[in-house]
């Protein structure tokens, strides 16, 4: 592994405590909250007020949010241990750093990854965060991923945090910042470390939106769309006026819904969203 990730953190211990000095955090105590109130079919829009959010307290430009999966058979001697990207939203989809993400995307298949991948990827700590420039050395930063994937796009550096949900599935989290700002902090790696320590259960809930965490297989557009409907308590018939479609595709949708997430009915489905079944 190259370089050392500068947080890492058991799903028993509360990140950076400090009794003698304990923080102020009362803007995250508001973002929790605020996210709490979001209703289950408004997953879309708490997503991006998550990243604004974090961006605005970390005065960084962008972020990446990504769902990362582990292969269920390696091949031999895989840099990735076996993870790979499955969903990646961009809080803000310039075509520079769209083109850069479907680029790195391709190449994590390819078998020829960056060292700083790998890096993204190492360890099996259920939670981790560090700086661009503490993990990774020197001579990176002259190298031809840094210059494409950073520079290129007007990023001078990011804050990764990483955390899993299962032994398969984890969270990676990434903010950037303008080539022409002051690198991050350590107050900004703390910060963005406490807020995403104490929202699993947010992402959690993401996951479940795309039918990613439990379902027998990923949802389409089409069936999320019909799931968020019937998370947020709407009949088949409204469902349906809603997304200006029949009402037999409507129930048709539903019927592939509950048969992914291998359930009978709505309360059920609804209890796997809120946490109450395994």
């Amino acid at each position: 592994m190259i370089g050392d990730p500068h947080i890492f953190l058991g799903d028993d211990m509360l990140p950076f405590a400090d009794s003698t000095n304990p923080p102020v955090h009362d803007d995250i105590y508001a973002l929790w909250d605020r996210l709490a109130e979001f209703s289950a079919g408004d997953g879309d829009v708490a997503l991006p007020h998550l990243l604004t959010t974090l961006c605005a307290m970390v005065k960084a430009q962008n972020a990446l949010w990504a769902v990362v999966v582990r292969l269920p058979s390696l091949a031999p001697k895989d840099p990735l241990f076996g993870w790979r990207p499955r969903l990646v939203r961009l809080l803000h989809p310039v075509p520079a750093m769209v083109a850069s993400v479907q680029e790195q995307y391709d190449t994590l298949w390819s078998g020829h990854v960056d060292s700083s991948h790998v890096v993204a990827a190492s360890g099996n700590e259920p939670f981790c965060a560090n700086l661009l420039f503490e993990a990774m050395p020197a001579e990176w930063f002259e190298g031809e991923h840094y210059r494409r994937h950073y520079l290129e796009v007007g990023h001078g550096d990011s804050i990764q945090v990483r955390c899993s949900l299962n032994d398969d599935v984890r969270i990676h989290l990434f903010v950037f910042r303008d080539v022409r700002a002051p690198r991050f902090s350590a107050l900004d790696l703390e910060r963005l470390g406490f807020v995403m320590h104490g929202l699993r259960w947010f992402n959690r809930q993401q996951l479940l939106s795309h039918g990613l965490l439990i379902a027998d297989a990923p949802l389409t557009s089409a069936e999320r769309r019909v799931l968020l409907g019937l998370l947020d308590g709407l009949t088949e018939k409204q469902i349906a006026q809603k997304l200006d479609q029949s009402p037999n595709t409507t129930h048709v949708h539903i019927k592939s819904i509950y048969a992914k997430f291998n359930v009978r009915n709505r309360s059920t489905l609804t209890a796997l969203w809120l946490g109450k079944l395994r």
